[in-house]
């Protein structure tokens, strides 16, 4: 099991987009105790946290926040790639060079070659992730078929914040306690807040097997 989350926010300095991320990051540590990495563009804002629990491969070429091997995307993932060897050799067949050994660059890799939706058809496994595309300046949000990966997004303030679990968001300096009563209702009724709504107002649930796609407006 391993976390993530981040933000969107061009009006902060260096150091407060880290000590947001450092905040964030340290709330999902649970989640993964083995590293910790963060990115930012600074062209959109667009900043990523990862705590990861290594298992595949467990040596630090498998990072993340990671790119692809074109330096178009990065990305911030939470699963295991059951068929990942399989898809290794078909891209390697196609001249793709692998750095690591972990399901995390093939899963990259796949998106990168594939492109995302393509992609998202060949794996089998379980996964939730950021990804960000600087070619396209969009972020992409995602979650497996089955919902086995969560993920939780929506807006704090005028920022859009995201992550792996509620206790990464609340930690946003403009966070506010504010309770979604409809939500709160079906609680009541059926002893669970179903997707894509959560307890807080503003805040949502990533459902199964969707996708959520954000255009960002550039600085350069």
């Amino acid at each position: 099991m391993c976390g993530f989350a981040g933000f969107i926010s061009s009006n902060l300095t260096s150091a407060e987009q880290q000590r947001r991320l450092m905040a964030m990051g340290n709330s999902l540590a649970h989640r993964g105790p083995d590293d910790f990495g963060t990115w930012v563009d600074e062209n959109t804002g667009v900043s990523l946290v990862h705590r990861r629990l290594a298992v595949i491969d467990l040596s630090g070429a498998a990072k993340q926040p990671m790119c692809s091997s074109n330096g178009r995307y990065w990305i911030a993932y939470n699963g295991e790639i059951y068929n990942y060897k399989s898809l290794r050799s078909e891209l390697i067949e196609n001249g793709i060079a692998f750095r690591s050994n972990s399901d995390t660059e093939v899963f990259l890799e796949s998106i990168s070659f594939w492109g995302l939706e393509k992609a998202l058809d060949k794996f089998a496994g379980m996964f939730a992730f950021a990804l960000f595309d600087t070619h396209k300046s969009q972020l992409f949000l995602a979650r497996d078929r089955m919902g086995e990966k969560p993920v939780y997004y929506g807006w704090v303030g005028k920022e859009f914040v995201f992550g792996s679990e509620l206790k990464a968001l609340r930690k946003h300096p403009s966070w506010e306690q504010s309770i979604d009563q409809a939500a709160f209702a079906q609680f009541l009724k059926y002893g669970y807040i179903p997707s894509p709504f959560t307890i807080h107002k503003n805040i949502k649930k990533l459902s199964p097997g969707k996708i959520v796609c954000l255009k960002l407006i550039d600085k350069k």
